[in-house]
């Protein structure tokens, strides 16, 4: 069976800085891969070359078998390519509910023709798209929220909002760019269950994390990246007991 993801061959430089270095890199259905590294390593390049961001210099990247390498961001999102950012690039001056009415892969709404000529397909279409966002934001405790601006919410809530306008996409890969940088408490743990739940239900994730203890609860096998390439490749607990990864992280 073929992975969700598998990239091939993957070479990105910019000049003389080589950010993706013959990256070989497979994701299964339910699986949580974690991607580690140290700052500069390539993991947020990696994400971008896979969601469309940056294209390729070389290599190829195959969706559910299909190569996406010369699809643009907006179709590989509609293929099922979700993710998060580092920064979370929330719209602030839009309320909770609006930021994830943005997200979702198939949008009627988004035709001029189906907006002239198909009104009861597209107020049907926002319904829907309404229902799974209250039920995602239900699902982190977060429903009476819907209609409150983004900056209104602490930081923690505001990277469960990250995530939640992800997982309106409801394709078969989600990327997770430093989910829990700043998030403790009670979001953490929302966030970890939640991240759990969406590989039980059968998606690929893969996690790009600092926070080892992050990795640890959640990954059985992770990828370790340094100066664009894959230096190793295994089970979590090998990976950071590894003394190359503890050379590169902190220099002993």
């Amino acid at each position: 069976m073929n992975p969700v993801l598998r990239t091939e061959g993957l070479n990105k430089r910019f000049g003389g800085i080589v950010v993706s270095d013959d990256v070989n890199l497979t994701i299964a259905a339910g699986e949580i891969l974690g991607l580690i590294g140290p700052n500069g390593a390539g993991k947020t390049s990696l994400f971008n070359l896979i969601s469309g961001v940056l294209r390729p210099d070389s290599g190829t990247i195959r969706l559910n078998g299909q190569a996406v390498n010369g699809q643009p961001l907006y179709r590989r999102a509609r293929m099922g390519v979700a993710r998060t950012w580092k920064h979370m690039l929330l719209f602030r001056s839009m309320t909770v509910m609006e930021n994830l009415l943005v997200a979702p892969r198939h949008y009627v709404g988004e035709s001029i023709l189906q907006v002239a000529f198909g009104r009861r397909s597209v107020r049907a279409a926002e319904h829907a798209a309404r229902e799974r966002a209250h039920a995602i934001l239900n699902r982190m405790a977060l429903d009476d929220s819907a209609d409150m601006l983004v900056t209104d919410l602490p930081f923690g809530q505001q990277k469960l909002i990250g995530l939640a306008r992800a997982l309106m996409n409801d394709g078969p890969l989600l990327l997770l760019d430093e989910p829990m940088a700043g998030v403790e408490g009670a979001a953490y743990e929302t966030m970890q269950r939640v991240v759990r739940q969406e590989a039980e239900s059968g998606r690929a994730v893969c996690v790009v994390e600092h926070n080892v203890s992050f990795i640890r609860d959640l990954c059985s096998r992770a990828v370790f990246m340094a100066n664009g390439r894959i230096l190793q490749d295994g089970p979590v607990e090998e990976l950071i007991s590894s003394s190359t990864l503890t050379e590169l992280y902190f220099g002993v």
